[in-house]
This record gives structure tokens, C-alpha cells and sequence, in this order.
């Protein structure tokens, strides 16, 4: 399917716009699924005055959604409506280390870099970043952590850019970091961030570094498409201990299986659709229920239209639980 095009419904939205702008992007080359339908429109700004000029004339009723790597993220088969905000690279991937326990990362930074740049400045408490496959402005956003410790512990201020292009600096406090969620509004851009690490010898971090590298590739099928952990830790136990409790290791639907290796990965064997993806999450949601009383919370982000296979319907004792 395609959406109308939003550069002929709105003439002059792309005026003085030096990034890239595409119509009908498929979100199956963004995502790490490899599966979803197309953005209706994908914005790649140049930079963050190029990003506040788009967002100033850009209608408000018009939908956005910031994405990064797209590692935790499953849209549907229907595509989504709006505009797409993938920062690139060459606007938003800069790293700069502002004092001696300080960095500055653009948001467009891979988790693992900023890993990587922090051992180099013999700066401690990055290692966990090493075994996360996204960016930082997922990281900022959902508060992605690892072994222990979560960007809230890492971040001091970041910088957004809102609807009318306004530049706004939030501290960590005034992002309400809980568990895997923070509660900015998702009008905002998330443009780049510092945070603070602590002095520790080059070698023992790398070390540290290492040992999350290897753990990940012993325990999780990171040469998959997959979108890393599916649900969130449920208090007082592991989320993959309650799906190979209930049965869940290995299950398939379509083309989407829950991993041998780690069952609370979901993987596209090479065939699936989003609506297989869901339909085994929701499955897999459904069985834990009945078996030991606890409702898994999605950690991966469902968005979009469903496609032609029609919508993932809520199973007993999950109703009214929309994504």
C-alpha cells in the first residue's frame, strides 16, 4: 500500500529543506525485523536548525515519529502515517568529550560507540551500551539499560527540538526515567545528550566491555532479525523465564519464532510479516497469562497501520490493552 504523498498535500513543506525527504519509504529496510510498511514520509535532516525549520512548517495535525536504528522496533504491515525523523549520521553522530568525566553524543550515535569513545577517554559505566543494538535517542527515550545499569545513570541533560522548532535542554529529573520509560513528551526530538562517566584505567574497561560482548553472543541470537528483548522484566522474576515457563521456547507463527537460543527474542525467520510478529507476541502474552497469572508488557514498540491481514485481536484477559 502507499499513503497520499504529504509533499503535494502540503506545497512548500519542503522549501529551504536541506536534508532528505522521501515519500513512502519502506520501514522494512529501516527495521531490524526487516518487516512494515512504508512511512508515508521520511525526514533525514542535515542538521538541528534544518530539523527546527521542518518542524516549525510542518501542520500540526500531521503526526511524527523520531526513529534511530530501528533495533526495537516493529511497525506494521499497514505502514505509518506522517512523518518519519531519522537522524543521520553526518548531522546528529558527533561525539565530543566536554570535561574530564563529560561527553556530548548526537542522538544519532550507536549505543556501542559511545561505549567505545568513552574507554578511549578512560571513562567507566559505558560498558552496557556495548551490548545494546540501537541509538542513543531510543536509549534516551526508553531508558535502555544492561547488566545493571540504565542510560538514567548515565545521562545529565539532553537537547530536543519541539513542533514549533522551539531548542529546549531537560535535565535528567525533568525526563522521569522509570524502568524502560521516560515520560517527555513525544513532541520532542531528542537531538543530543551528555553524560557522565567516571575515571577508570582504559584496560579494565575494555575488559568490561568484552565480557558484555561475549555474554551476548553466547546467550542471545544477535545474528538474526530480530528486535531485541520482546517483553519487559515482569517485578520479582525474567520475562524469558515466564515464556519457557509457559511453553513459549521455539514457538511459531508464520514465519516468526520465539528464539531456542533466548525465548524472549523474537525473530523473523526470513518469511514473516507483522502481523506474524504480533500475533506470536500476543500468543506468547496470552499463554504466560494463563499460566502463571502475569501480563507481560511489551518492551519492543508496536506502531502503525495493520495491513491487509487485518489487526492482532486481543486475547482473554488482555482486552483493552492497545499498543
Amino acid at each position: 500500500m502507499s499513503f497520499p504523498d504529504l509533499l503535494e498535500t502540503y506545497p512548500g513543506l519542503d522549501e529551504g529543506i536541506r536534508g532528505k525527504l522521501t515519500t513512502n519509504q519502506p520501514m522494512s529496510a529501516v527495521t531490524w525485523f526487516r518487516t512494515g510498511g512504508p512511512a508515508q514520509l521520511m525526514f533525514q535532516p542535515a542538521d538541528e536548525d534544518d530539523l527546527a525549520a521542518f518542524l516549525t512548517r510542518l501542520p500540526k495535525e500531521v503526526p511524527i515519529l523520531p526513529v534511530g536504528l530501528g533495533s526495537n522496533l516493529l511497525i506494521r504491515d499497514g505502514g505509518l502515517e506522517g512523518v518519519v525523523i531519522r537522524l543521520s549520521a553526518r548531522g546528529f553522530g558527533s561525539i565530543d568529550q566536554i570535561s574530564e568525566t563529560r561527553l556530548k553524543a548526537g542522538a544519532a550515535v550507536p549505543d556501542k560507540r559511545l561505549s567505545e569513545a568513552a574507554a578511549k577517554a578512560g571513562l567507566g559505566g559505558f560498558a552496557f551500551y556495548t551490548g545494546i543494538p540501537g541509538g542513543l535517542g531510543g536509549a534516551l527515550r526508553m531508558n535502555a539499560g544492561a547488566h545493571g545499569t540504565e542510560t538514567r545513570d548515565r545521562m545529565v541533560e539532553l537537547t530536543a527540538i519541539d513542533r514549533d522548532g522551539n531548542r529546549h535542554v531537560l535535565s535528567n529529573a525533568e525526563m522521569g526515567y522509570a524502568y524502560r520509560h521516560s515520560s517527555a513528551s513525544r513532541d520532542l526530538v531528542f537531538t543530543s545528550a551528555v553524560f557522565e562517566g567516571v575515571p577508570q584505567d582504559e584496560m579494565a574497561v575494555r575488559q568490561e566491555m568484552a565480557d558484555v560482548v561475549d555474554h551476548r553472543e553466547k546467550a542471545q541470537p544477535i545474528r538474526e532479525k530480530t528486535g531485541g528483548s520482546t517483553f519487559k522484566n515482569p517485578p520479582g522474576t525474567s520475562a524469558w523465564k515466564e515464556v519457557d515457563a509457559a511453553g513459549c521456547r521455539g514457538l511459531r507463527v508464520g514465519g516468526a519464532q520465539m528464539s531456542e537460543m533466548h525465548c524472549n527474542f523474537m525473530i523473523n525467520t526470513g518469511s514473516a510479516t507483522g502481523h506474524d510478529l504480533e500475533l506470536l507476541g500476543e500468543t506468547v502474552r496470552s499463554r504466560v497469562l494463563k499460566h502463571s497469572g502475569i501480563r507481560l508488557e511489551w518492551e519492543i514498540k508496536r506502531l502503525g497501520r495493520f495491513g491487509d491481514t487485518g489487526t492482532v485481536e486481543p486475547f482473554l484477559g488482555l482486552e483493552g490493552e492497545a499498543a
